[in-house]
């Protein structure tokens, strides 16, 4: 969640409040669970870590504004540009794209793209792998297992394209 929240910041300074609403419209019904406390957690840890500062601001003394710091910056740009599957959840992964369209800081279709060139790479590697395994082998097994995942987020990610690139479209009909 660190890394979603210096993306929106990237955007514009934020209050934590109005952080958690994004992440709770990104995220959908798997948003509702969502400790409200756990954005203001987070944005303490990034201060603590020299990622974002608290700005002052006019109005209610407890609302307090982050902005990104160049150390911040420079992390969601790392953010952005790595691939790191099998480890990536879904829902972090759709949080990047959102993130990365919401802050102007990437194009969701390109981001999608980089992604399924490695899992198609990771999925070559296992075929060739699991071709190279004797039958009925217990490595074969969850070589399969990997290919068979490796299968199925490659169709999540072609819904993810055809997705962002109807939103990239209307943007530019607008």
């Amino acid at each position: 969640m660190q890394d979603v929240v210096l993306a929106m910041l990237a955007k514009e300074p934020s209050h934590g409040y109005h952080l958690r609403e994004w992440l709770r419209r990104a995220l959908g019904p798997l948003g509702e669970s969502m400790n409200a406390g756990q954005i203001y957690v987070t944005l303490a840890r990034l201060e603590r870590a020299g990622l974002v500062v608290r700005e002052q601001t006019e109005g209610p003394p407890d609302r307090k504004v982050y902005a990104l710091t160049p150390a911040g910056q420079q992390r969601v740009t790392t953010w952005l540009t790595e691939v790191s599957w099998p480890k990536q959840d879904l829902a972090e992964l759709h949080l990047k794209l959102a993130a990365a369209r919401a802050a102007r800081l990437a194009d969701p279709v390109e981001l999608v793209a980089a992604h399924r060139r490695e899992l198609l790479r990771r999925l070559r590697q296992a075929q060739r792998a699991l071709l190279a395994e004797p039958e009925g082998s217990v490595a074969g097994l969850l070589l399969e297992g990997v290919a068979l995942r490796l299968q199925a987020d490659l169709r999540w990610l072609r819904a993810c394209e055809q997705f962002w690139s109807r939103v990239e479209n209307k943007a530019e009909d607008e």
